[in-house]
């Protein structure tokens, strides 16, 4: 049986965040949905967009696995709208990482549009491309016109529709509910088959694991608490084998705000104002947003309380506790995280080396001792492991 130690990958993730607030932004509910746009400035967004993108390419040259990005819509949390974009620039700046686009919520595009995209992501990468998809926070439906109650049916619909686009031969037909194609044969198909590795994110709602399951896909449990991550995990264990499908190790995806220092001391005192700023201010929405009417099931309202204390707010010591957030020397780091993937049993982690408002210095320090101190130490720790016990010489 697989375990987490044998494929162990490290993808960066980053956010893009735009970090040149207004003084008086702490009076707004809200930096998702309604903070205006007047508050952009578009010479300090160039600035941001190329230093964004030369964290990402120095990334690849320290030997990460993949270069994860995602997007979101008329918020400061991100200057990522159109992942796509950025997956494409990205592209030929890099050579060895993957380009992971974690990702476009497919009720947001259509989704033939979305398999042309991909599948051109997919070729001008010679087949780096991971995808992962997912129904889109709450906000995004207040931001696009899409009907949160039938969010859901959608994705599902669109799926089937990316999956034929990609899976056989066009031109082929699809009559649903939300989308009719009479000729559905996007050019260009993509290079890896049947299609790239896709992935469904999610905060663990059952409806959105059980897609998963059905189809044998990685899930990536994104933004709740460790407990509620681990039970994801173990019900997308459980449902797998119903539809046929293994539970590996690579289909059980973490995402870790990670800072590694000299001591524990400089590592708390360089991040800790950089994941405050992550969750009072770049998370900082309201209940009403975060949850519009029929977006989520009513078992769903039960887990509702977590998520919405982390749209805003800040506790340090429940947030080092009780979250995937681990700051301090290379061997705590390594240490943190190996414990992490073991309860877990995931070999896929999500590391956010990028915190909040959080200067270049500091992001490239911590990328790169993460890279050259961090991942050697777990690596090392499964070629030990694998190793014949030592013998006495002349033993038989």
């Amino acid at each position: 049986m697989a375990t987490w130690q044998d494929d162990l990958q490290f993808y960066t993730f980053h956010f893009m965040h735009y970090t040149d607030l207004p003084a008086d932004q702490k009076k707004y509910d809200s930096l998702w949905v309604d903070f205006s746009n007047k508050n952009f400035d578009a010479k300090k967004g160039h600035a941001l967009y190329q230093r964004y993108m030369a964290e990402m390419v120095l990334a690849d040259r320290l030997g990460y696995d993949g270069l994860a990005l995602n997007e979101h819509h008329n918020t400061v949390y991100s200057l990522n709208p159109v992942v796509t974009i950025m997956a494409a620039a990205l592209i030929p700046q890099t050579k060895n990482a993957k380009i992971c686009v974690f990702g476009v919520p497919l009720n947001l595009e259509m989704p033939n549009r979305l398999a042309e995209a991909y599948a051109m992501l997919d070729v001008m990468s010679n087949g780096r491309l991971e995808i992962a998809l997912p129904l889109g926070t709450g906000m995004e439906y207040w931001a696009n016109s899409i009907n949160p109650a039938v969010a859901r049916a959608r994705f599902r619909e669109g799926l089937e529709v990316l999956l034929q686009a990609w899976t056989q031969d066009g031109p082929t037909s699809y009559d649903g509910e939300f989308y009719s194609y009479r000729y559905l044969n996007p050019w260009p198909k993509p290079m890896q088959k049947p299609h790239p590795k896709i992935a469904i994110v999610g905060t663990g709602s059952p409806e959105t694991i059980q897609i998963a399951a059905e189809h044998g896909y990685a899930y990536s449990s994104v933004f709740v608490p460790i407990v509620a991550q681990e039970k994801t995990f173990a019900k997308l264990r459980e449902e797998m084998p119903k539809y046929g499908h293994e539970f590996t190790p690579d289909k059980a995806i973490f995402n870790a705000i990670v800072y590694v220092a000299e001591t524990d001391e400089i590592a708390e005192r360089e991040c800790k104002e950089h994941v405050q700023f992550f969750f009072e201010d770049a998370t900082r929405t309201t209940a009403r947003y975060l949850s519009p009417p029929g977006y989520i099931s009513a078992e769903q309202l039960r887990m509702r309380a977590a998520a919405t204390a982390s749209h805003g707010g800040f506790d340090w010591e429940a947030l080092t506790q009780q979250w995937r957030v681990v700051f301090g020397t290379p061997e705590k780091v390594a240490n943190t995280l190996g414990k992490w993937c073991e309860s877990a049993n995931s070999s896929r982690v999500l590391v956010h080396h990028h915190i909040g408002d959080m200067p270049h210095w500091k992001v490239v320090k911590n990328m790169t001792l993460f890279a050259e101190e961090v991942i050697p130490r777990l690596r090392t720790r499964k070629k030990a492991a694998a190793a014949p016990a030592p013998t006495l010489q002349g033993a038989k």
